[in-house]
């Protein structure tokens, strides 16, 4: 099984000390991840740094140094309690709203890369959750892949490819078969144990660049293949919140 990289909650005021931490471990190994640049930060929570005056042409750099940036929701705020067709989370920025706001919203998170000379057709939704309105927004925006839900390759369903993460990191990484899967990671909250399984896994062969998605081949998902995807992300929702005491 191969893993590729994402990196969630890229904002102008995020903690730029474990980006670049992140960062250096990536270019050392020679991996080239994907990013979720949240177009118009206003989530209190990712503020954690004065803003960089020179983040959209950092961007561009990453850009243009091979990595591969998506479009983090626009606001990063949470409006709704619909877990979507992803059910991973309890909340949404996108997931039930109604369609012409999420066009809104959508075409207005691209406006605003496309101004920053950030060009991208892939979309991440803030904590995994979208629903067929937001699908259809995106498809209406010229999005065509989503990295989310669970798979050993990349899927196609209702128009849209999807990039899948995984299910169970210990699984995933002692799988020899083949297939590709992605992990997730949130360098604003890593410490230093997440740095050093990052760097383990780094050194064991089994990372590659994101892009490493595009030259797999797409399969179709059934019903039934998304039904069971739909009852896993629940459950992993449902295990969350056992642990949290909201069981």
């Amino acid at each position: 099984m191969r893993i590729a990289i994402r990196m969630d909650d890229i904002t102008p005021d995020m903690d730029w000390e474990k980006f670049e931490r992140f960062k250096a471990l990536l270019d050392k190994s020679g991996i080239k991840p994907l990013i979720g640049v949240v177009p118009d930060n206003r989530d209190e929570k990712l503020k954690k740094n004065p803003k960089r005056d020179d983040f959209w042409q950092y961007i561009t750099r990453l850009r243009e140094d091979g990595w591969v940036i998506a479009m983090h929701g626009l606001n990063h705020l949470y409006t709704t309690s619909d877990g979507g067709l992803f059910p991973i989370g309890n909340k949404s920025e996108f997931a039930d709203l109604p369609f012409q706001r999420q066009m809104e919203m959508v075409s207005e998170g691209k406006s605003i890369l496309l101004a920053n000379g950030i060009e991208t057709d892939i979309f991440m939704a803030p904590s995994h959750s979208f629903d067929k309105n937001t699908i259809r927004a995106l498809k209406e925006n010229g999005f065509t892949g989503i990295t989310d839900g669970f798979g050993k390759a990349p899927y196609k369903l209702l128009g849209m490819v999807f990039y899948p993460i995984s299910a169970v990191r210990k699984k995933s990484l002692e799988d020899t078969g083949d297939g590709i899967v992605t992990f997730v990671y949130h360098a604003n909250t890593m410490n230093d144990k997440d740095f050093e399984a990052l760097e383990k896994l780094l050194l064991s062969g089994k990372a590659v660049s994101y892009s490493e998605f595009f030259g797999a081949e797409v399969q179709n998902r059934s019903f039934i293949g998304n039904a069971v995807q739909f009852l896993t992300a629940s459950a992993k929702r449902m295990a969350v919140n056992i642990r949290r005491g909201r069981g």
